[in-house]
């Protein structure tokens, strides 16, 4: 077998995770912003982090129900918390999820503080482990990802705010165990701000666009370069986000054909 044929049987099933992660991030980041609450997912990712210390410090198994359920059930009483929050002080709530963020990242430090490989867990829950998903994680994270989009543009008027952080509490916990905190922050983030200043018709695809290819030149340049995936994917989305926001202000700016002015 070619170095360059084990290469793709590794970073196919990664650009896989990437892309599912993408599919409700995009959308769920468009209204990250328009909410103003850009640092939920990093709370949120570090809360469900916390479930996920703690059921390994328990000696449950790494990739069982248990710890699913314990990572779940940690970040959506984190969602709850926060929906009480933006309830009772909704001007003061992006500080509260900074406040929220660092309180949960020192209780996941002391949780580590005792375990011989506590640094290697701390490292693959920030940075991921996306060239290591299995099919059996990437059938879940699809399964997932199709009722996550089917709730949220089906039935986006109804879930009220309450809805809104308990559904971004699945699919963030979902995330961040397949490809980790950074990679779920870029994801969420990045192709928002890039696309911000198009027509609303054409962000999400742009969005979409923008991440994908981040997705795979992060990829392609780790497996060239032998470098961590994560980080490179994260620095390589940076980079394209800004040539995305001039391209499409370019394209605006153009005279289109039959306009006044136009050729």
């Amino acid at each position: 077998m070619t170095s360059a044929a084990f290469d793709w049987q590794i970073l196919l099933p990664a650009l896989a995770a990437g892309l599912l992660v993408l599919a409700t991030h995009v959308p769920l980041g468009a209204q990250v912003l328009e909410r103003g609450i850009v640092f939920i997912d990093l709370a949120i990712a570090q809360i469900a982090g916390i479930g996920v210390i703690a059921a390994d410090a328990l000696g449950l198994e790494p990739q069982g129900w248990a710890v699913q359920v314990s990572a779940l059930g940690a970040a959506l009483l984190g969602a709850l918390l926060l929906t009480w929050t933006e309830r009772r002080w909704p001007q003061i709530q992006e500080a509260l999820i900074g406040v929220l963020f660092v309180l949960a990242s020192c209780a996941g430090l002391l949780l580590l503080a005792g375990n011989p490989h506590g640094g290697e867990h701390l490292k693959d829950l920030l940075v991921g482990q996306i060239l290591w998903v299995s099919t059996a994680q990437l059938a879940g994270m699809a399964v997932l990802t199709a009722i996550v989009l089917g709730l949220w543009f089906g039935a986006r008027r109804r879930l009220g705010r309450t809805g809104f952080y308990l559904l971004f509490a699945v699919a963030v916990t979902a995330s961040v165990q397949l490809v980790g905190v950074y990679l779920v922050f870029t994801s969420l983030i990045v192709p928002a701000l890039a696309v911000r200043g198009l027509p609303r018709a054409r962000r999400l695809p742009a969005a979409y666009a923008l991440g994908a290819l981040g997705y795979l030149l992060g990829l392609a340049l780790s497996a060239r370069f032998d470098l961590p995936s994560g980080a490179v994917v994260v620095l390589v989305m940076a980079a394209i986000a800004p040539v995305f926001a001039a391209f499409g202000r370019t394209i605006d700016a153009a005279p289109q054909p039959g306009a006044p002015g136009a050729g």
